[in-house]
């Protein structure tokens, strides 16, 4: 009798294996008990040894062993182990939303819309909120937010994006063509490094970035193997950027690389300076002689507190230095849905503008993007109503306006606070925080506390950020994570606290560093004085 096509299948397939008594078959769960069975375990293939040099060549302060300490802190006080603190402050990150700050009302409300297009019908949503989302939601594929973007982003938003810059910029032209959606600042950041970095030996690219310097720009740059050039920031005059330096520094790296990228960030992080117009033409001039890419991190730009400081655009500038410069230095500028007055870290939105790339090498960025596909959808629609907010004559705009101004004067007003009541204490000193959401105070750090921080592998001003924090709850950044002159030591915090909040914050650390002189002062009592202090000194004894 025939054998169906099924039972014969069956029937082979149980006489091969019933002939090879020897090979033995295991279930999944038969296999994991195997696999946990005792006996000498078979080397790993991932091991430090054999993992990417690059990697273990990264470093990112901002979310360091500090920060992994408070979280261990943080889980004690829930588990109600005693601490001589209730709560673990953290100063460290620029995450608005995580300190309290509430989403502006307009931006959730155009995201909630594209997200369930049902509430397109409810009366709870203003017009002005429905149309966006709409026009977005028309711009997707299945008109859902749920589908893959082009890989530069939703059309709609990038028409929006090249419009906001023109507002912003003056009526200086901007094409939505040169606009790319991206994850974050950070995505774009990363994109733009890695279409430039190449080359071997002494022609291996090198990138300019300033000292202090957010530290995503040297682990990028650690990652790709490209070389690290620091020029230094003026302390002294309020962290302005010295083309002098800039020149000392690219000179000094020609002769083991080849010098490819100026990096700025304006507002400065951590340093909160607000770089002058002038300062701004004297960097792209010198960009413009030494035939350098500009990327010009621009995230901060609503973040300008100092009433005799403006935000200057890269761009703006670049225009109204003249055809000659406008048509040729390569310039990419940065933007994000994190910062600025929304402070939407969560949703991954950014863009960046990019001018004069060779078109050939834009075909290489854009075959670059398409390999993560599309930045987050969600964070795209946030990115839109940052650049598209509401106008005069619409509903929203009452109460947009309202929200976004007191979080912008709220900010304003403890740049100041912070500024004041860390210059009350003896052996800090605090620049002005004329923009972005951090001070960078330099600290006093005496010589028997530097002996110990030695004596344990530590940097100076680590040791201090370790000691604040397990005295106090208090979570900062060591200046040492953002690069600093040798000898001079400082931390980051942010300003993001509520202004009650961060005045208790203030009051603490001023104690705690008073209690750290006292501990760490030598048997002859001195006056404490920072580093700038002692320049500044020397600097006024007469000729």
């Amino acid at each position: 009798m025939a054998l169906s096509k099924h039972k014969e299948a069956s029937f082979f397939r149980d006489s091969f294996f019933n002939h090879l008594p020897r090979l033995k078959r295991f279930s999944t769960a038969e296999a994991s008990v195997r696999t946990g069975a005792p006996g000498s375990p078979r080397e790993r293939c991932l091991t430090m040894a054999t993992v990417n040099p690059h990697v273990k060549a990264v470093e990112y302060a901002v979310r360091g062993p500090i920060v992994t300490r408070a979280g261990d802190l943080e889980r004690a006080l829930r588990q109600g182990q005693n601490q001589s603190f209730t709560e673990v402050i953290k100063a460290n990150i620029g995450d608005a939303h995580a300190m309290g700050q509430q989403p502006i009302t307009f931006l959730r409300q155009v995201v909630a819309l594209c997200c369930f297009p049902e509430l397109l019908e409810s009366p709870s949503f203003p017009d002005d909120a429905k149309q966006r989302a709409q026009r977005i939601l028309q711009d997707c594929g299945g008109q859902s937010l749920g589908s893959y973007s082009a890989s530069q982003g939703v059309e709609c938003i990038r028409r929006d994006i090249a419009d906001y810059i023109t507002h912003r910029d003056q009526g200086v032209p901007s094409d939505w063509n040169n606009i790319y959606l991206t994850t974050g600042a950070s995505d774009g950041i990363m994109s733009i490094l890695k279409l430039i970095v190449s080359g071997q030996g002494s022609s291996r690219t090198g990138v300019m970035i300033p000292i202090p310097q957010y530290p995503l720009y040297s682990a990028a740059i650690s990652e790709l193997e490209a070389v690290h050039i620091n020029y230094y920031l003026d302390e002294d005059h309020c962290w302005a950027l010295d083309i002098e330096e800039l020149q000392r520094a690219y000179l000094t790296a020609k002769q083991q690389c080849q010098p490819r990228v100026l990096c700025i960030i304006n507002p400065g992080n951590p340093t909160g300076q607000v770089q002058s117009k002038k300062c701004i033409e004297e960097v792209l001039h010198f960009a413009f002689e030494e035939n350098l890419f500009v990327m010009a991190d621009e995230v901060y730009q609503d973040n300008v507190y100092a009433l005799d400081c403006r935000f200057h655009s890269f761009k703006k500038v670049l225009y109204e230095m003249g055809p000659e410069y406008f048509n040729n230095v390569e310039l990419a500028s940065f933007h994000s849905t994190s910062k600025g007055y929304t402070g939407e870290c969560g949703f991954r939105g950014g863009y960046m503008e990019v001018l004069n790339m060779d078109p050939q090498v834009e075909a290489q960025l854009v075959k670059l993007l398409s390999v993560r596909l599309c930045p987050p959808v969600p964070g795209q629609a946030a990115m839109d109503v940052i650049v598209n907010p509401p106008k005069v004559h619409e509903p929203s705009y009452a109460q947009f306006t309202k929200e976004k101004n007191s979080v912008l004067d709220v900010l304003a007003h403890k740049a100041m606070l912070t500024e004041r009541i860390l210059n009350s204490v003896p052996g800090i000193k605090c620049n002005p925080v004329q923009g972005a959401m951090y001070a960078f105070p330099q600290i006093f750090i005496p010589p028997r506390a530097i002996q110990e921080a030695q004596s344990r592998s530590l940097a100076p001003d680590m040791l201090y950020c370790l000691k604040l924090l397990e005295e106090t709850g208090i979570c900062v950044v060591p200046g040492s994570g953002f690069g600093q002159r040798e000898g001079t030591f400082h931390f980051r915090m942010t300003i993001l606290p509520s202004p009650e909040k961060l005045e208790v914050l203030l009051g603490q650390l001023k104690e705690f560093h008073l209690r750290f002189l006292e501990e760490y002062s030598q048997q002859e009592p001195q006056i404490p004085r920072t580093a700038h202090d002692q320049h500044r000194e020397t600097s006024e004894q007469p000729a």
